[in-house]
């Protein structure tokens, strides 16, 4: 069994047996299996996702609120994972500092502990996430398991849904163009890294990473968490950073356009254009089921 906490650990091949897996039907709990939910920060997707995904996989899912644990308040995060690691088969955890699964990790392999823990999002990375995007793209350009010549552009804050779109979108060999302004923009160890696994551009026009791309794709400027500079991130990002029609017409004709939820209509998405590719954003949201599934299946193997 092994955890997955970031697509750095992961290989390029790996990710090509989660995405295969992600597809597969059967079982993969024996008869009273479950799998510890927690959840730091609130989600629609996630929590909707990670249940249905641990039904249909043969488990039970306990959803573990951070008021009952209180992580690092009430109680550490490594006697937390500790405690869990009795009762359930899996822990995975949605959590504000990615530090905390490290640690949940650590510390349940110190007790000799054999139970995989799963990000469901960490301020560093939104690996689960990837692999929908991964799975959504490859279904509504029909690519198959061959990601090769498929350009994508994101336009945004970079951030943990940027980092890890990245890994998984250089690691299956597309390319990434990343626009962001300056203050809010990946720094030199980040980009030299990304830089190391394939053929990714940094720049400030949104303009130039679309140009030429398939694939354009957003989140929300202002992050849970990122509520006090809402208004400075606003001010920075509005309106050079928002998809539009214009903005739009300047990538690949027919390029879709996609967004990890929620949205911000008339902030960094118009609603002509959220609407017009609603069908392409939903179905990425969907396609958090079968990520999950694939995840499950790639860490219990």
């Amino acid at each position: 069994m092994r955890s997955f906490l970031d697509l750095v650990e992961v290989s390029s091949s790996e990710i090509a047996e989660i995405l295969t897996l992600s597809r597969r039907g059967g079982k993969v709990f024996s008869k009273g299996d479950s799998v510890a939910l927690v959840f730091e920060k609130p989600s629609l997707r996630t929590r909707n996702s990670c249940e249905v995904a641990v039904k249909r996989l043969g488990g039970h899912p306990v959803y573990i609120q951070n008021s009952e644990v209180g992580i690092d308040t009430r109680e550490s995060a490594e006697d937390i994972a500790r405690t869990l690691s009795n009762y359930h088969r899996v822990i995975a955890a949605r959590v504000f500092r990615h530090n905390v699964l490290e640690r949940m990790v650590s510390s349940t392999e110190g007790i000799g502990a054999k139970l995989p823990i799963i990000n469901l999002l960490s301020d560093k990375s939104h690996p689960c996430q990837a692999i929908a995007d991964l799975l959504t793209i490859s279904d509504v350009m029909s690519l198959g398991n061959s990601y090769r010549g498929v350009k994508i552009a994101y336009v945004g804050d970079s951030n943990n849904v940027t980092f890890s779109l990245a890994i998984a979108a250089l690691k299956v060999g597309a390319e990434i163009s990343i626009a962001s302004p300056e203050e809010y923009s990946f720094d030199q160890a980040s980009r030299v890294y990304l830089s190391s696994l394939g053929e990714v551009s940094f720049t400030s026009s949104p303009e130039v990473a679309v140009t030429g791309a398939s694939v354009v794709y957003s989140d929300t400027w202002i992050s849970m968490g990122d509520e006090d500079e809402a208004e400075i991130r606003r001010s920075i990002f509005a309106p050079t950073y928002q998809i539009d029609a214009d903005l739009m017409a300047k990538a690949n004709s027919g390029a879709i356009f996609m967004h990890c939820l929620p949205a911000h209509r008339g902030e960094e998405v118009t609603a002509e254009v959220f609407e017009a590719n609603a069908k392409t954003i939903f179905a990425q949201a969907g396609n958090r089921l079968d990520a999950f599934q694939g995840v499950l299946r790639y860490c219990l193997a």
